[in-house]
């Protein structure tokens, strides 16, 4: 299969530049080997060498011999390494030298912090629709953070395209399947994690039974800020709720994974009176695992327009966070006390903002562009700057810019 340009790769460029090694962290199977190789000059590959884990214990040294960069893949295998990584940066003083990729977070992580200066992460997720060819890009979200224009064409991807794009999802193995294949790819891939993955990562045994129905709980509760309560309620089977602390445990594991991953709220300064709520949202890394959780399909997201449009929503997030990143910014979601809510918000390094409603139909534009015109009204501009956009993310039609200022962007055109 042919290699699929990523964003990150240019990210990866540039981090070599400046730094000894680079981490590259993400779920498996979103690519993370593959893009490293497309630049190393050598490689260990721990999780089919067992030779390799064998020398790692007894003579580490040697597998960091070879032309650089070189590449470890799955060194969370051989977590030790990381202080002999270090050591070999500090002795040869060279940037470049090593990239290791990874898809859990180690248990112990505390020695990885003594990476400070030397070692650089680099977050990978999976495809984005642009990365895939399924958005134009036609309107960047960099162009959008420098006051750009989001005028443009209506894209061709139709609703019936983009249920069967989330139900997919960006991994970039299942892109030359068709939709029942990628569909039982991913199950797969699901079923994996709660048979095996999400108790190997830290050598707990954990009921896959009571993991499928906490997965199948978040999948109902995508794009929601719900509880670690209301999930391990919802968990329960004949034999009672989770126990939270039991639930909060399996959350960790499916963090450390990197196969679930919160949106968290943004703290602007307020200059209201509204108290701004903490808690953050629930995704998955790719909303196709969600899809995997309850097996639905492309038609039965078509039947529930109402969970296709927080799926969309995670869709949406999953490509702002990929555009971000690359853009050195962050993404958020806004709630307070009163009730306005905003999908998200996108902040750059140096405090500019841009933010956005997403909606699956044109039908719910005026409410949109009322939700993101009172945000404006209660965010102290003194302090945090006046918002750089405001904009719906919308599935299909065109991409112009309101009477009121608010933009409208299509899906289909969101790049970059």
């Amino acid at each position: 299969m042919a290699y699929i340009p990523r964003i990150v790769d240019a990210e990866l460029h540039k981090r070599l530049q400046s730094s000894g090694a680079v981490v590259i962290e993400g779920p498996k199977a979103c690519g993370k080997t593959e893009t490293a190789r497309r630049i190393a000059q050598s490689e260990i590959l721990f999780d089919v060498d067992p030779q390799a884990r064998a020398a790692a214990a007894l003579a580490p040294h040697t597998l960091l011999a070879g032309p650089t960069p070189r590449l470890l893949d799955e060194w969370q295998l051989e977590p030790e390494l990381w202080n002999h990584v270090r050591r070999a940066i500090d002795d040869r003083r060279l940037p470049a030298q090593f990239i290791l990729t990874g898809s859990a977070v180690p248990r112990d992580d505390i020695t990885r912090h003594t990476g400070a200066a030397r070692i650089t992460r680099l977050h990978m997720r999976p495809l984005t629709l642009f990365e895939t060819g399924h958005s134009s890009g036609k309107v960047s979200l960099q162009s959008l953070l420098a006051d750009g224009d989001p005028d443009c064409p209506a894209p061709p991807l139709t609703i019936d395209e983009l249920a069967t794009r989330v139900a997919v999802g960006g991994w970039p193995s299942m892109q030359s399947l068709d939709a029942p294949q990628a569909l039982q790819a991913m199950r797969d891939y699901l079923g994996e994690i709660q048979r095996v993955d999400i108790s190997r990562v830290d050598d707990t045994r954990r009921d896959p039974i009571r993991v499928a129905r906490l997965l199948a709980s978040l999948a109902r509760n995508v794009a929601t800020s719900a509880t670690t309560s209301r999930l391990a309620h919802d968990t329960g089977g004949s034999d009672g709720p989770l126990k939270d602390d039991t639930a909060r445990e399996y959350m960790a594991a499916l963090h450390r994974l990197m196969i679930v991953e919160d949106q968290p709220a943004w703290a602007p300064h307020l200059r209201s009176r509204s108290i701004l709520r903490s808690a953050p949202k629930r995704h998955f890394v790719d909303p196709a695992l969600a899809v995997a959780a309850l097996r639905a399909t492309p038609a039965r997201l078509l039947a529930d327009l109402e969970w296709l449009g927080f799926l969309v929503e995670s869709l949406v997030v999953r490509d702002l966070r990929v555009y971000a990143q690359a853009n050195d910014a962050t993404v958020h979601h806004y709630r307070d006390n009163t009730g306005l809510e905003v999908d998200a918000i996108v902040q750059a390094a140096d405090g500019a903002w841009a933010a956005f409603e997403i909606k699956l139909g044109h039908r719910h534009l005026d409410e949109a562009a009322a939700n993101l015109l009172t945000l404006t009204k209660r965010v102290d501009a003194a302090v945090c700057g006046a918002p750089r956009l405001l904009a719906i993310i919308v599935a299909t039609g065109y991409g112009y810019r309101r009477p009121d200022g608010v933009a409208v962007i299509p899906i289909g055109a969101l790049g970059p």
